[in-house]
């Protein structure tokens, strides 16, 4: 039976080896290893093996028989899925949230869509852009559809960081504007049409390879 602390700890190293990865820090295909883990966190391999499952349920991770722990690659078909399932489980919240949404709340998701157009990096960014969509779909109080949302915009952020690891260009929302501008009218329809078709949206950019080629990263753009 695991105790209490070890599943504290499981909860805390699954985190911040999930925000390395998401950042970038831990390359695709990288092999995890338990040992490692263990003695940086300095905890015995129990938390360490309940931390990989849980990064293995977010699509984080892949584990291979008698191989170990590996990060996940990812690619076109990939971002495609995350993209169609963000798309349909948002606006489902959305529909749900839309008649709980305050004068407050939306005020403060106009704040949001402000903080993303003054981001000067990728991470301030992403967080604003997080944050708006949390704040437009959390009073739609479905913990568990929210948790599937959560994870899938890890798996977007993930996505976005590999792209944009260098040279970011300051970023417009206008379709954040148009579903904030559509909520407050009541128009919910045109809110949860313009979201879907927002975080289907996929954009690619040109990256340079280790060799001096090019190769393609692929984005959920919203």
């Amino acid at each position: 039976m695991r105790t209490g602390f070890e599943e504290t700890l499981a909860a805390r190293i699954s985190r911040i080896l999930a925000d390395r990865i998401v950042a970038g820090e831990i390359d695709p295909g990288e092999w995890l290893r338990q040992d490692y883990i263990a003695e940086e966190f300095g905890a015995s391999h129990v938390p360490v093996r309940e931390a990989f499952r849980r990064l293995e349920a977010q699509g984080l991770v892949t584990s291979e028989p008698r191989k170990g722990v590996r990060v996940t690659a990812f690619d076109l078909p990939q971002v495609k899925e995350v993209a169609e399932l963000r798309a349909a489980l948002e606006e489902l919240a959305l529909r749900h949230a839309a008649p709980h949404l305050t004068p407050a709340i939306l005020q403060a998701a106009e704040e949001a869509i402000r903080a993303g157009d003054i981001s000067d990096d990728v991470r301030s960014w992403e967080e604003a852009n997080r944050h708006f969509h949390q704040l437009i779909l959390t009073p739609c109080a479905m913990p568990r559809l929210l948790a599937a949302i959560d994870d899938l915009h890890a798996a977007s952020a993930r996505f976005l960081f590999a792209a944009w690891q260098s040279n970011w260009e300051k970023q417009t929302d206008h379709d954040h504007r148009v579903i904030l501008a559509a909520l407050r009218k009541g128009e919910i329809d045109r809110a949860c049409a313009t979201l879907a078709r927002h975080v289907r949206r996929i954009g690619r950019r040109g990256l340079p390879s280790p060799r001096g080629q090019q190769r393609e990263a692929f984005i959920i753009v919203g």
